[in-house]
């Protein structure tokens, strides 16, 4: 028995087609492939923030994370910014190019400053260059699943970590992503 034939016969459910916009997400369909992307959501986040005339910024981080390690004042409403992460952290879903500056600058959600905001609203601008990236899903022939990985073992001024960051795929389809901190471990300790 089909899928929705054995929701249908132990639950009241309704066949809603294929969705066009979900969550924020927008989905394309084609024959062989899905386009997803939060187009309309990053315009708007845009308008809300007041930056929709900005100038469209490329790369959307500075190259020196260290320098946010300042000693610039504390952000008058830190909520603002709170609120401008938690949005930004919602486009990494869609957004794999932004999701290592977010969580960066997630880290300084208790103590934001002028140098975290300016950046904040850099990726946003790195976003109005384009707003409808987004990540396309293909049909294969095959299923094989793999995975990459990297890392960067000199860390950062700020706390001696390093960067790791994976990834995998299944067919050539990009499903996984992630990037972290963790402590640099010495030849000397191993």
């Amino acid at each position: 028995m089909e899928t929705h034939g054995y929701l249908k016969y132990h639950f009241v459910t309704k066949n809603m087609r294929r969705p066009k916009y979900f969550l924020g997400i927008e989905i394309a369909h084609q024959k062989y492939n899905i386009f997803l992307s939060q187009r309309r959501y990053a315009l708007d986040l845009l308008e809300e923030i007041g930056l929709l005339r900005c100038k469209p910024a490329s790369p959307p981080m500075k190259a020196n994370v260290n320098s946010w390690f300042d000693d610039s004042h504390p952000l008058d409403d830190p909520g603002r910014y709170k609120r401008l992460i938690g949005k930004l952290i919602y486009m990494t879903v869609t957004r794999p190019d932004i999701t290592f500056i977010v969580g960066v600058l997630s880290k300084f959600m208790h103590e934001p400053k002028e140098a975290h905001w300016s950046a904040a609203l850099r990726i946003l601008a790195y976003c109005k260059s384009c707003p409808g990236k987004g990540l396309v899903y293909k049909k294969y022939r095959h299923v094989h699943i793999s995975g990459y990985s990297d890392s960067g073992y000199d860390g950062d001024r700020g706390n001696k970590k390093s960067t790791i960051g994976c990834c995998t795929f299944v067919g050539r389809n990009f499903m996984t992503w992630r990037s972290k901190k963790q402590d640099v471990v010495s030849p000397s300790s191993v």
